[in-house]
């Protein structure tokens, strides 16, 4: 379960740029290097002509992040599955020209980081990702080309973000209407702009979900227990309270 702040973006294995270097020791180490996010590249969020919007990634967009935050690289969002960590000496994040550079060591001792080298090599892992929450974005209004004529669409600038963890991913996001909604609820529950959310649940309801749950506390830096993934009982603990006052169950 993913925190009620916490959104994804994912970018194609070829976009991605990903190059697999070869075991450097005889204890199953090999590398990986590609990116994980690209910079000034418009993607449609949702249906941009209706009730979705299109989004770009300013320049610059993880440099606080990046000198505050521990990073993790996993295989799906899936916290059990943890390739290489920031903190460990593992994994080297870094803002390139092209967008967020990802440099990680690849153990192979654990073996569902060998099935991700052979995923790789096969061609069975189609992406990149990663998890974040959006401290600071600007919406303007953009002229849209298409068959009917010039149409206006809403674009996200994301300016800021904290960092969770870049994933290897199996499935592009996008492929999956629900998961396309949810990226639209998250991301108008933090602009906070009723109006905007109003235009849009009149063509999608089920976006007033992420209007009338209560908004996850947000991130404390230092504390494990607000790390979205973790296992911790404090975060457990809140996580039911979500699930309770999104059901109506009593607690």
């Amino acid at each position: 379960m993913t925190s009620r702040s916490e959104e994804r973006r994912d970018l194609a294995l070829a976009t991605a740029g990903v190059r697999l270097r070869a075991a450097g020791d005889d204890q199953g180490m090999r590398g990986f290097e590609g990116h994980a996010a690209v910079f000034n590249q418009r993607t449609a969020i949702g249906n941009p002509l209706t009730w979705g919007f299109y989004e770009e990634i300013a320049p610059g967009a993880f440099t606080k992040t990046l000198a505050e935050g521990d990073a993790r690289y996993l295989v799906d969002h899936d916290t059990r599955l943890v390739v290489s960590r920031v903190t460990a000496g593992s994994l080297r994040l870094a803002q390139d020209s092209v967008g967020l550079a990802v440099d990680a060591d690849l153990d192979t001792r654990l073996s569902y980081v060998g099935d991700l080298v052979v995923n790789l090599e096969n061609k069975n892992i189609t992406g990149m990702s990663f998890g974040f929450r959006t401290v600071k974005d600007d919406w303007e209004t953009v002229s849209v080309q298409t068959s009917e004529g010039d149409m206006e669409a809403e674009l996200r600038i994301i300016r800021e973000v904290q960092l969770y963890e870049v994933s290897a991913v199996t499935f592009p996001a996008y492929e999956g209407t629900d998961v396309a909604l949810r990226s639209v609820g998250v991301a108008l529950a933090a602009r906070g702009d009723a109006d905007a959310f109003d235009r849009r649940a009149a063509l999608r309801p089920e976006l007033l979900d992420f209007r009338r749950e209560p908004a996850a506390p947000a991130a404390t830096r230092g504390s494990d227990a607000t790390q979205p993934g973790e296992t911790t009982g404090g975060r457990q603990a809140r996580q039911m309270e979500l699930l309770a006052a999104r059901y109506r169950l009593a607690r």
